[in-house]
């Protein structure tokens, strides 16, 4: 049956999982508040598997004993317009760690457990395996901000009338990735206020060279 049919994306030997404390702010989490990270609860296997033969597909985490295979945890990754991380959220303080959303497969019951690996590039090809497997699905899961689908709607769309998006002074313009937040707030150099003395963009003309006797 497809829906039986597995593809293993990705595999850490050594994985390290965390109990972590509840979130205290929305700003997310950090790696520095879990304690002493050389004591995980739980050492294993890690593997991103994808689910089913067609599109879409299902893809989960799993966290299982290296030696015996045995499931410890599984984290369902399903990004959505309200959920874009999918059940695994990069901590703030690391490239390394992430929170994963467990759930219990009898129950539902839901629960958040740090997890991190020994090496970055551990950590770098986990979230290409995610980011793929995100673009392959139709339609595609929100694996960035911007994707494929977005462009080609977009250029088929009527052309609206411009419309004026700079910031103006004192405003803030606020950019999430993922549970990261940047904010950058305008100056009037950025608008091109203040420029020419009439809040243009261009500069005077310089003056003329003296004359020669």
């Amino acid at each position: 049956m497809e829906e039986d049919y597995e593809s293993v994306l990705f595999v850490a030997r050594d994985a390290h999982v965390y109990r972590i404390p509840p979130r205290t702010s929305t700003e997310g989490y950090r790696a520095a508040n879990w304690g002493d990270m050389g004591a995980p609860l739980w050492r294993g296997r890690l593997r991103v598997v994808e689910k089913g033969s067609g599109t879409p597909t299902t893809c989960a985490v799993r966290l299982e004993d290296a030696d015996s295979g045995e499931l410890f945890a599984v984290c369902p990754y399903k990004p959505t317009k309200t959920n874009t991380n999918g059940g695994v959220e990069a901590v703030l303080d690391s490239s390394r760690y992430f929170v994963l959303t467990i759930v219990d497969q009898d129950s539902g019951t839901r629960a958040f457990l740090g997890m991190g690996f020994p090496e970055r590039s551990e950590s770098f090809d986990f979230n290409v395996a995610l980011q793929d497997w995100s673009k392959r699905q139709t339609p595609p899961q929100l694996a960035s901000p911007t994707t494929s689908s977005d462009t080609s709607t977009s250029s088929k769309a009527p052309k609206a009338p411009s419309k004026d998006f700079s910031l103006k002074e004192g405003e803030v313009l606020s950019i999430k990735f993922g549970g990261l937040s940047t904010k950058k707030k305008a100056t009037a150099n950025e608008n091109g206020l203040g420029l020419g003395g009439g809040g243009g963009f261009l500069l005077p003309p310089p003056p003329p060279p003296p004359s020669r006797r």
